[in-house]
């Protein structure tokens, strides 16, 4: 697969890009991207966090993430054109001035996608800080990972705030789970497969059961899964995200 000519560069800013989304999916992904040459030559990777870490560091820690969570033997061409892409940023994601440090990172001439792979309670903060700043305009996109909220006030709320600063269509909600092949490979087994097609109703099925067999625990995600819960965590999103389709 050949990156299309009419694809243009874009700085795509991952905030939390510490935390664990990151480590074992986002960047990950991104080096798939890569690999499959699917990103623009001039797109580059901010990476932001609270952490005070110098490049060669934070280049250091993806590279080890990318071969724990990745692929054990990386392709050293492809690492090489990652590598090139990646920035860091020290930003306090509650302290509006420390954004201004994204001014040496971005360019203005470039589409910004700001992903926020951090807690949903300061996704407004975040969105606020951007906005003060001046580092956002009309061509940014924000993307928003689940859950948003811990229930249908605060999600509200989370989203309300949000919208302060972004239209709707600049807004992306992401559950990373319809990222997954075998989710993905759902609609075209009911909608693509003519046998299936016109037989995918309750006259034909007696009920539906997801099994979702995890081979990675809470491990280190306390703080996480004691605010938020599994319920909220996997069931909520995930399970019923599979169960809409």
């Amino acid at each position: 697969m050949v990156l299309d000519n009419s694809y243009e560069p874009c700085d795509f800013v991952l905030f939390g890009t510490l935390g664990d989304l990151s480590r074992r999916k986002l960047l990950p992904s991104l080096y798939q991207l890569e690999k499959a040459n699917l990103m623009h030559p001039d797109t580059t990777i901010v990476g932001v966090a609270r952490q005070e870490m110098e490049l060669d560091a934070y280049i250091e820690e993806v590279h080890a993430n990318l071969i724990k969570f990745g692929e054990k033997n990386l392709c050293e061409a492809t690492w090489e054109k990652m590598k090139a892409r990646l920035h860091y940023a020290c930003v306090d994601m509650k302290d509006v001035e420390s954004y201004c440090v994204l001014d040496d990172h971005v360019d203005p001439s470039r589409t910004m996608v700001c992903y926020l792979a951090t807690p949903p309670a300061i996704y407004g903060d975040i969105c606020r800080s951007l906005h003060s700043c001046k580092i956002i305009d009309s061509s940014v996109r924000v993307v928003l990972e689940k859950p948003i909220g811990h229930d249908l006030a605060s999600s509200k709320v989370i989203n309300e705030q949000v919208a302060e600063y972004f239209d709707e269509k600049q807004i992306y909600r992401i559950d990373h789970y319809l990222g997954k092949e075998t989710v993905l490979n759902l609609v075209s087994l009911r909608f693509a497969n003519s046998i299936f097609a016109t037989n995918w109703d309750h006259n034909c099925i007696d009920h539906v059961q997801i099994s979702v067999a995890e081979s990675v625990g809470i491990e280190g995600r306390w703080g996480y899964f004691d605010d938020a819960g599994q319920m909220r965590d996997m069931v909520q999103n995930h399970l019923l995200q599979i169960l809409s389709l």
